[in-house]
């Protein structure tokens, strides 16, 4: 064989495999801003007789943050055209924090899966974001990211850590992530039509000795469909994560009848219109945090008890495009109604609360992909000493001060925050 042909022959297998592989990126978000926050707790008395108040405690932090509108990200993705409608693909996005630099490629946690594309849909595999996390970030000016974010989101953050199951990789896993997940999504041709369905593994093991097992905490399954075409985008999503599937077992390893399960169920409908003067964004929800539990009781066999607390939520939003720059504002509101017990009476004290909060910003865009932007929050809490873990939100810094575990003491009762900062993508 002559040079000519050598050189040819390597040409096309050159060509044959720039072909196959049709794109490999990288890609990537800096974002970085200087940071104002402040907690304030209050005093409370939930009892009958009176209390000497504490004067009221506030929390405040300067920093250089993070992601103050998006996300800080680098990332590789990837796809190979395999013919007859076929393709394959990979992510993989990991979260740097670049106002520090003290986290690299450490991990690819905010996103790693491999796909198989096809003419009927898309098989994902990996770690991937929840269905229903996506109407609480696409249906809200700020996202769930920033001083602004989404108090729905918020709250939903707060209690799936509070709650579980959480993970090795991330405590609010199976609110906005999922891990051993697999996924299907819709073909992108069927007239503004688009969903996904999700499912994930718990991955624990099974005894054959013990009723029960395995456990199904850590699992998820979940689904969203919705309709985008011109100026409005509509879709609704649920999902279902256990939290918690425990079989008591004695000494010996016997099952002694005392199981305990809880389940985070989210509904959530997301919808907004661009007008092209103004965009108009709303989102409701409701979370219910349900317990069952079940032990012996002599002469009756088995009583099972439950408990379901209700989170309830809704934004409103709009952006409103001027010049180069974009002024946004939100509206968000989370109701937390507490469950009193299959023996409460008329007389049992109600144990609610509720937050809102108010966020108001402006971005001006340099480009495409560089922005100055500028954001204002204000968080409102009601009766927060009835729930300060999960709905004791921060617009950012630490937690509040929070005593007296419900009777007398310290509960949250506002936030402010501020972020100015620049954003570059690439």
């Amino acid at each position: 064989m002559n040079k000519n042909t050598l050189l040819a022959a390597s040409l096309l297998s050159c060509a044959t495999a720039a072909t196959a592989q049709s794109s490999v990126t990288l890609f990537g978000v800096v974002d970085v801003g200087v940071s104002y926050y402040s907690a304030t707790s209050e005093f409370y008395n939930n009892t009958a007789s009176p209390v000497v108040p504490l004067p009221s405690v506030t929390r405040s932090l300067t920093a250089l943050s993070n992601s103050g509108i998006s996300n800080s990200r680098l990332g590789f993705r990837g796809t190979e055209d395999l013919g007859g409608g076929l393709a394959a693909g990979f992510w993989l996005e990991a979260g740097p924090t670049p106002d520090s630099g003290a986290t690299a490629i450490a991990s690819f946690a905010r996103r790693s899966t491999v796909s198989l594309s096809a003419p009927l849909g898309e098989i994902r595999l990996g770690r991937d974001f929840t269905p229903t996390f996506w109407n609480d970030s696409v249906f809200s000016p700020f996202s769930t990211i920033g001083v602004g974010a989404n108090v729905v989101s918020s709250v939903g953050t707060n209690l799936q850590v509070v709650r579980g199951p959480g993970s090795p990789v991330a405590a609010s896993d199976n609110y906005l992530r999922t891990s051993n997940s697999i996924g299907y999504f819709l073909p992108p041709n069927l007239g503004g039509i688009y969903g996904q369905l999700q499912y994930a593994l718990h991955e624990n093991a099974s005894q054959s000795n013990l009723p029960g097992s395995p456990s199904r905490k850590g699992r998820y399954f979940g689904g969203r469909l919705g309709y985008a075409a011109g100026p409005l985008d509509v879709a609704l999503a649920y999902g279902e994560s256990t939290a918690a599937d425990t079989t008591g077992v004695n000494a010996v390893g016997l099952p002694t009848g005392v199981n305990f399960d809880e389940r985070i169920e989210t509904i959530n409908l997301g919808a907004s219109y661009d007008f092209g003067f103004m965009k108009l964004f709303g989102e409701v929800s409701q979370v219910r945090d349900k317990a069952l539990s079940t032990a012996p009781v002599p002469l009756l066999g088995s009583v099972t008890s439950s408990d379901t607390d209700k989170y309830k939520g809704g934004l409103l939003g709009v952006t409103v495009p001027v010049g180069p720059g974009l002024i946004k504002a939100a509206y968000s509101h989370v109701k937390f109604d507490n469950d009193r017990g299959p023996l409460a009476t008329p007389l049992t004290p109600q144990r609610d609360a509720s937050v809102d909060k108010l966020a108001i910003g402006y971005e001006y865009n340099f480009s495409k992909r560089t922005a100055l932007y500028a954001t204002a929050a204000r968080i409102r809490i009601k009766d927060g000493q009835n729930n300060p873990a999960i709905m004791g939100v921060v617009t950012g810094g630490g937690a509040y001060v929070s005593t007296g575990a419900g009777t007398s003491g310290l509960a949250p009762r506002s936030s402010t925050g501020y972020d100015f900062g620049i954003r570059h993508a690439f």
